[in-house]
């Protein structure tokens, strides 16, 4: 098995003895964070493209590679950037395989270090699709983690279309799914629920 074949939430609930909740808003109270020009220029002119062209890929290169570059410029590029990498954490659980994007609250650029924070699995056009995989790679995280003597509270996750950005958030053996979707023309408060984390754990 790898991340892949946890395509529902029964079975990564199942895999991993998790309880998933589904009715909380858990940005609500999250500060915005104002875009760059780089990145609102950035945006008005790829998000047509992308949604034209309407693949994986576009959407991933057009749209969410530059919002997530965006965290790290922002935080001054102190955490750690990673797309596409693989991340082998507990092969026999399944926890193996290759992670869209992972972001770290370390600087490394070669190899993924603990802490990982954040994980953002990037699908075309079906949110829901993503969110078993996204969860199983939350579980990785927290799991490295551990294991890398660096345990943290809270690890989080973003399924996203791009377009479409859908938020969550795992401690100990409870995922919270947001009950609401963001949508890219709110790239503030994505911005903010993205670089929150990290706010967090160096204040």
């Amino acid at each position: 098995m790898a991340y892949s074949d946890f395509t529902t939430l029964t079975k990564v609930r199942e895999a991993f003895g998790l309880v998933i909740k589904e009715s909380i808003d858990l940005f609500a109270d999250i500060p915005e964070v104002l875009p760059s020009s780089h990145l609102d220029t950035s945006l008005n002119e790829n998000i047509f493209l992308a949604t034209a062209i309407n693949t994986e890929k576009a959407r991933s290169e057009l749209i969410i590679t530059p919002v997530l570059l965006e965290v790290r410029r922002i935080l001054n590029f102190q955490i750690g950037f990673f797309s596409g990498s693989e991340f082998n954490v507990d092969v026999p659980a399944g926890l193996s395989g290759y992670c869209d994007y992972i972001l770290t609250a370390s600087q490394e650029s070669y190899e993924i270090r603990s802490p990982v924070v954040t994980l953002a699995e990037a699908k075309n056009e079906s949110i829901k699709s993503g969110l078993g995989q996204c969860i199983a790679e939350m579980v990785a995280a927290q799991l490295f983690n551990q294991q890398q003597g660096e345990a943290i509270d809270s690890i989080y996750g973003a399924v996203t279309t791009g377009t479409d950005w859908k938020f969550l958030k795992l401690i100990d053996k409870r995922v919270w799914i947001d009950k609401r979707d963001y949508f890219i023309n709110e790239v503030s408060q994505i911005l903010g629920i993205l670089t929150m984390p990290f706010n967090l754990m160096s204040g």
